[in-house]
């Protein structure tokens, strides 16, 4: 695995800052001088030093894409993570193959080369723009970085982008037509990608005063997420294929479901139909074959929202399961903020680790539950501190935009 979050880079680092509670949600200036209702976000700290041990002096110049910077990183750490080289003079490896999500990519790239074309008249761009601005370039970069012979390929799908590539490359995996799939998704930061949610209103402009406190799903004064950006990457691997080689197992993948509630019965562009949701769950289960009780704890999408109870409604329905009987439940956002397309790959991330390390990660800024969230589960099931557990499944979320689900459930290996 690897990982670029705002509060860490790098697996050992992220295992840490989850396991302390760490936030890396800051003040940015620059928001505010654009005036910003949501001055707050969470961006990797990606130093030139560190790019510079990732992409050579060619890949970097001219570059100017954070998602795709971070995705390279990600990417390539769980590469090495899982015990492969990264030799560019390898021969093309056709069992290997990746999905690697993304929402927009390269958008600085893009104002910058727009800028030009309307007020300086430049008709030479650079050849790098295509690759920076196109949906596919992180898979692109990082196809041709670890010489990626079976299925190259970037999908999206909002906020779901991440756990949907996870369930496509263990689907490929499953049909034997590839033994390893690197998955994972990336976003930009930055005012052109969170703009557009500030004009929504959909963001916290309570916190730019405290910008730690400023993520706080399912807390009764969550006034809307916090923007975040980064990249996960986990390398998927048939059974087989991992103990021929004796690789370093973290968890297995049980299996998982994708759907849609058509926007209908109350699911909308930005709203989730909860019938759907609900679907989606009680699907992975049944593909996973494992029943709600076997679920020792959830990773869930919980955004700091008023769909957070909703949310925990969800899950309740699906699992059969309230009170004392509901399983663990905690949400990443509270410590990197939403990090829209990377999302669900930051936080498969986070999951694997708890099951592997045996420990639930603290929900930050959570100390007084949403009422309509305690009327379904106590208030020890949502831990402000980490807290050691017997961890054998756990199964992870991500809803998004355009009411698309994705469920995914992990077991200790």
């Amino acid at each position: 695995m690897g990982v670029v979050a705002p509060n860490a880079i790098g697996l050992k680092n992220f295992l840490k800052a989850i396991k302390k509670g760490k936030s890396g949600i800051k003040f940015h200036k620059k928001l505010k001088d654009l005036k910003f209702s949501c001055c707050i976000g969470g961006v990797p700290n990606v130093s030139e030093e560190i790019k510079n041990k990732y992409l050579t002096p060619l890949q970097l110049k001219g570059f100017n894409s954070s998602g795709i910077l971070y995705g390279c990183i990600a990417g390539m750490d769980a590469w090495k993570d899982a015990g492969f080289k990264i030799d560019s003079r390898t021969e093309t490896d056709y069992s290997s193959g990746m999905v690697f999500g993304t929402g927009t990519s390269g958008v600085e790239k893009f104002r910058d080369s727009i800028y030009k074309l309307d007020n300086l008249k430049v008709k030479r761009l650079g050849s790098n723009v295509v690759l920076q601005t196109m949906s596919s370039g992180i898979s692109a970069y990082l196809g041709g970085i670890l010489g990626l012979g079976n299925q190259v390929t970037s999908n999206s799908s909002a906020c779901t982008t991440g756990t949907e590539a996870l369930l496509m490359g263990f689907e490929r995996i499953r049909f034997g037509k590839a033994s390893k799939m690197l998955v994972g998704s990336c976003s930009d930061d930055g005012p052109y990608i969170w703009g557009g949610f500030d004009a929504m209103r959909v963001m916290t402009y309570k916190y730019n005063d405290s910008p730690e406190k400023g993520s706080r799903p399912m807390s009764s004064d969550a006034s809307g997420f916090v923007p975040g950006s980064g990249a996960g990457a986990l390398v998927l691997e048939s059974l087989e294929s991992a103990l021929k080689r004796k690789a370093k197992i973290y968890a297995e993948v049980l299996g998982g479901n994708l759907n849609s509630g058509g926007q209908r019965n109350g699911g909308t562009l930005t709203s989730p139909n909860s019938k759907a949701v609900q679907k989606c769950i009680s699907d992975a289960m049944k593909n996973a074959n494992i029943k709600s009780d076997e679920i020792d704890a959830i990773n869930g999408h919980l955004t700091a929202t008023i769909k957070d109870p909703v949310e925990i409604e969800n899950w309740s329905i699906s699992l059969g399961r309230k009170g004392k009987g509901f399983p663990f439940i905690n949400s990443l956002k509270s410590m990197v903020g939403h990090c829209l397309a990377a999302a669900g790959a930051i936080e498969n991330v986070a999951t694997v680790l708890q099951l592997k390390h045996q420990f639930i990660f603290p929900n930050l800024n959570c100390s007084d539950v949403h009422p309509d969230i305690l009327n379904l589960i106590p208030k020890e099931k949502i831990p402000t501190k980490m807290t050691r557990a017997k961890l054998n499944i756990i199964a992870k979320a991500s809803f998004g935009f355009g009411d698309v689900n994705a469920c995914i459930i992990f077991k200790k290996y």
